[in-house]
């Protein structure tokens, strides 16, 4: 629920301007796989950004109905409007400025990220904005809870005994898994 939840806080922050056509996802774990169900609904065109190398997850991106996936050190083939960074990596913000058109937004969605590198003020010029979502709103849970079931959202999880929450947490962090890790609290 977290997942979806922040998920689509941080897509309503990114989308909220009526011309927001292309979405940059960068990592494509629980809450992406959630909000590019969304955004492909809504009709966006998503953009899905994962580490290089992670083939799996870039499949997995395009099998929801994302547009174009590719490596988070690319370039996607258009500039977008917008962009959301799931992953808890402080150099993928600048790689979004890059990546995003004049007027862009790009909300940093993670609970925590590395430190953001210094970056040409060249990239962020031409009023583009970024921001971080901390919390969430109860419009934002009802709005989401509305949606879901219309898109249909589908989530792709993987569950793991409470003892196996460490290898749950490395199968995540080395793209072993598309979707979610979930740990199962059996007595």
């Amino acid at each position: 629920m977290c997942a979806g939840l922040i998920g689509y806080r941080s897509y309503r922050l990114a989308t909220e301007e009526p011309d927001v056509l292309r979405l940059g996802i960068y990592g494509f774990g629980a809450a992406a796989h959630i909000i590019c169900q969304v955004a492909v609904y809504q009709g966006k065109q998503v953009y899905a950004f994962t580490r290089p190398g992670d083939n799996l997850a870039q499949k997995f991106a395009l099998r929801l109905g994302a547009k174009w996936a590719g490596e988070s050190d690319q370039q996607p083939p258009m500039p977008l409007d917008a962009a959301i960074i799931f992953a808890p990596v402080g150099s993928l913000v600048p790689a979004a400025l890059r990546a995003t058109a004049k007027g862009g937004i790009i909300v940093c969605a993670g609970i925590h990220m590395s430190d953001i590198p210094s970056f040409p003020y060249r990239i962020l010029w031409e009023e583009r904005i970024v921001r971080s979502v901390a919390n969430l709103t109860r419009r934002d849970g009802r709005k989401f809870l509305e949606i879901a079931p219309r898109v249909p959202v589908r989530t792709d999880v993987q569950t793991y005994c409470l003892e196996d929450a460490n290898r749950a947490l490395d199968d995540l962090r080395y793209g072993i898994i598309t979707g979610a890790a979930v740990l199962e609290m059996i007595q």
